[in-house]
């Protein structure tokens, strides 16, 4: 049964992330988002820490942390800031191919980088013609003699420009669409791979997109993953797993705007009074308080049903879509909490307006979820 009991191990979890994001995120956010940099520093200072990495079982040098238990120390991270909790949880985005269908020699070799010493992996999935429609994929992988030929370009590679290996898809056949997607796993210096351009990004900025690009990179049975022509199950398991995370930072998105325009509106005060006497500000703040709660109630069934082995892609999809939307419906109010001052970069809220808005795009839109809880609900046997 769902039980929301909070163990004693998951608060010290949750206590760990919060203080790292107090004390190592929140005070250099808004100097890496202008840069437009990543702040290597402060994710091999989550490495020492222990906060990347969490879910790797143990037998991989892992913590072997519960899906719950990396959705709360997400949500925590974001809180800090979402495009720093995006690239440290990228790893666990990029190692789920690997856990769900490398062998047990691919996962002792990839995953052990991962956790012998600070490194990052990114997961390649869309391409430039191919986003939400994973079937629409043209990286191409042809056989050669023992092995494989891929050639293709990726697009949107979250930490491509600093991973030290890649989880991917291809396809043996672009007309067969989904029935062709093959899952793979690559070193970043195997001859034929280089990194693109570097996207420049509305928000998230400090969390490198960049393009990956394969020509003629010859492939052992060793870079495959699962079975040939299997890899669309691995790509949509790998979803269903992953985006209870992006709900959960949402939630710490969320959570942040409503501290802020607390804070900001016991503070300000217009007509003689602070704004938070007008009812007008009390109703934002309130819908942000209903919005949290709700997300979070959202996440932790979904990480719940992730850990009980549920498959249930529906409940995934509407954390994600309805999480995101939160985020940016309450990130936007708390702009509007803080008038003219919360359009300029005095104040950390157009940072999480900017930051909330790619929720909604990134693995899967909140209109492909919404066409993803109604292919399940109308599945149904009636």
């Amino acid at each position: 049964m769902f039980d929301l009991r909070v163990s004693e191990e998951q608060t010290a979890f949750v206590e760990a992330a919060r203080k790292f994001a107090a004390e190592r995120i929140i005070p250099v956010a808004g100097e890496y988002d202008e840069r437009g940099e990543m702040p290597l520093d402060v994710f091999r200072a989550a490495f020492d820490v222990g906060l990347m990495n969490v879910e790797l079982p143990e037998a991989y040098g892992g913590l072997g942390l519960h899906t719950l238990d990396g959705c709360m120390i997400a949500e925590e991270l974001a809180y800090g800031c979402a495009g720093v909790a995006t690239s440290i949880m990228c790893n666990h985005l990029g190692a789920l191919p690997l856990l769900i269908a490398g062998d047990e020699t691919q996962k002792q070799h990839w995953l052990g980088k991962l956790t012998g010493e600070f490194a990052f992996v990114s997961y390649c999935c869309s391409e430039p013609e191919a986003g939400s429609d994973v079937a629409a994929l043209r990286t191409r992988l042809r056989r050669d003699a023992d092995g494989w030929i891929l050639d293709g370009q990726k697009r949107w590679i979250t930490n491509g420009g600093y991973a030290s290996f890649f989880t991917g898809f291809a396809t043996l056949d672009p007309s067969t669409r989904h029935k062709g997607i093959t899952a793979f796993v690559i070193p970043r210096d195997l001859p034929g791979v280089s990194i693109g351009r570097k996207e420049n990004k509305l928000g998230q900025r400090c969390s490198n997109t960049v393009d990956v690009i394969f020509e003629d990179v010859r492939l052992g049975p060793e870079h495959i993953l699962g079975e040939p022509g299997q890899g669309f199950a691995i790509a949509m398991e790998t979803f269903d797993k992953s985006r209870p995370m992006i709900a959960a930072q949402c939630a710490g998105i969320i959570r942040r705007a409503m501290d802020e325009s607390i804070e900001y509106s016991r503070v300000r005060k217009t007509f003689g009074v602070p704004i938070a006497q007008h009812q007008a500000i009390q109703f934002m703040i309130a819908e942000m308080a209903m919005a949290y709660e709700s997300v979070r109630l959202l996440y932790m069934k979904a990480a719940w049903e992730v850990d009980q082995g549920i498959r249930r892609t529906s409940t995934s999809a509407i954390a994600k879509a309805m999480s995101a939307d939160l985020a940016m419906k309450c990130t936007t109010d708390a702009v509007q909490v803080f008038g003219g001052y919360g359009y300029t970069k005095e104040y950390p809220v157009e940072k999480l307006m900017r930051d909330a808005k790619l929720m909604q795009i990134y693995e899967g839109t909140s209109q492909i979820q919404r066409m993803v809880i109604a292919k399940n609900l109308l599945s149904r046997s009636a």
